[in-house]
């Protein structure tokens, strides 16, 4: 049986959105309500600047188990 935990990745909420990406061809950013939706990284530096340039938190999400945690 496969670990879970290697599904567990580290998505940026703001508020009650998810960070989905950057809008093609512009400067502005795609929010979400659902984290499945949601840019995702195992990468905690990588996820730590994207944090500190659109404002939002760190959270883990872990799709398997539909299992969401602020870091």
């Amino acid at each position: 049986m496969a670990d879970i935990r290697k599904y567990t990745r580290i998505v940026i909420r703001r508020g009650p959105e998810f960070l989905v990406g950057v809008v093609i061809y512009s400067t502005e950013l795609r929010w979400s309500d659902s984290p499945w939706d949601a840019w995702s990284t195992r990468n905690r530096k990588k996820a730590e600047l994207v944090a500190r340039k659109t404002g939002g938190d760190m959270w883990l999400f872990n799709p398997v188990a539909a299992q969401l945690k602020k870091l």
